[in-house]
């Protein structure tokens, strides 16, 4: 047994909200008997991630602000206090990325979780520049001893090959590499990020896709109208990342607010000319029903897109608070008619722009 399986064997016993139970610890001698581990019960669903049999949990904590790289007044020890607050809330799902500051991300999650990684599921990606089949494998090498684990759950393409300048790789060279690290225990799954639904479609073919994380939000549902249906069709799950638009669906950025040059959404489009007025306006609409249900304009918009079929959030932290309030979407259910009605008002954003998927103007 690897030690992928045996996570899923902890995962299963975590599921029936067992306490503790009489475990066994890998080594490189097989199996042996050691202390009794106390799980969780971290009360917050779980969903099967793709047809993997990995539970995740509908918030998940994104962690591209760790890196520092595009962001401005980050500072590590918050990130972990951040990060661990998440986790102990019952976000036992972290995502990363080795380009999230050259692997610092990574070290910070590891330094955040390393003691309860066996209840915690970590997904990580390859970035567009590493995808010939050699570096693929160094890349999840890589990961794996920044996260300091024997295994990483869901492993994802960041970007499709030619992103950003990167070499153009066949997808099957890719996804063959992908394939051996799963047969060998090294990945338990396999994702993409930011592909379209062409890009989805053709990475299948060469093996099975459990996940695709795309910009998704109130505010921002490209996605919707290309690869969403397919998702749908095949049991994919959709892993949003930016769910709050950066923090626009916060309600807490004013008309004059300005960015620092070196904070990547100085660059997204939604808080740019007429798209930042009509997000206002859309936001002074959605105020009323916050209020009914007695939560957060952040936490509405989170709680309508989890309602979304087969949808995750993934929610960007750098402080201990930001992530109790995250938690605490998990338990606003929407009624049918407040999720139609939200969407109808998130479409006055989104009508007037373009089908461009990429949310900044890079």
């Amino acid at each position: 047994m690897s030690e992928a399986d045996l996570a899923q064997d902890y995962q299963e016993f975590f599921q029936e909200n067992v306490s503790s139970i009489a475990a066994y610890h890998y080594s490189k001698r097989g199996f042996r008997p050691f202390q009794e581990l106390h799980f969780k019960d971290s009360g917050m669903e779980t969903r099967e991630l793709g047809l993997s049999r990995i539970r995740i949990t509908p918030i998940i904590t994104g962690t591209w602000q760790a890196g520092k790289s595009m962001w401005v007044g980050v500072e590590d020890a918050e990130t972990i206090q951040a990060i661990r607050a998440a986790f102990d809330a019952g976000i036992t799902t972290v995502d990363t990325a080795e380009v999230y500051g050259q692997g610092h991300s990574e070290r910070i999650v590891a330094e955040a979780l390393g003691d309860v990684r066996q209840q915690a599921v970590y997904l990580t990606k390859v970035f567009a520049n590493h995808l010939k089949y050699e570096q693929v494998i160094e890349a999840c090498d890589r990961s794996l001893k920044n996260l300091q684990t024997n295994y990483i759950d869901l492993y994802q393409i960041h970007w499709a090959s030619g992103a950003f300048g990167s070499e153009i790789v066949p997808i099957a060279e890719t996804m063959r590499a992908l394939t051996d690290l799963k047969q060998q225990g090294k990945i338990r799954a396999i994702g993409v990020s930011n592909f379209s639904r062409v890009q989805l479609e053709e990475a299948a073919q060469h093996g099975r896709i459990d996940s695709l994380q795309p910009a998704y939000s109130l505010f921002w549902r490209s996605v919707e109208k290309d690869a969403v249906p397919y998702c749908i069709a095949n049991q994919i799950s959709i892993l949003a990342y930016s769910p709050l638009a950066q923090g626009l669906l916060t309600g807490k950025f004013s008309a004059d607010h300005q960015f620092d040059p070196a904070d990547n959404r100085a660059k997204n489009k939604l808080f740019q000319g007429e798209n930042f007025v009509r997000a206002q306006e859309a936001l002074a609409k959605l105020r009323p029903i916050a209020d009914r249900y007695e939560t957060s304009l952040a936490n509405l918009s989170l709680a309508w897109l989890i309602a979304q079929p087969q949808t995750q959030a993934i929610t960007g932290v750098r402080h201990a608070e930001q992530s109790i309030a995250n938690a605490t979407a998990a338990d606003v259910k929407l009624s049918p008619e407040d999720l139609a009605e939200i969407s109808a008002i998130g479409q006055i954003v989104t009508d007037p722009l373009d089908d461009n998927p990429v949310m900044w103007n890079w």
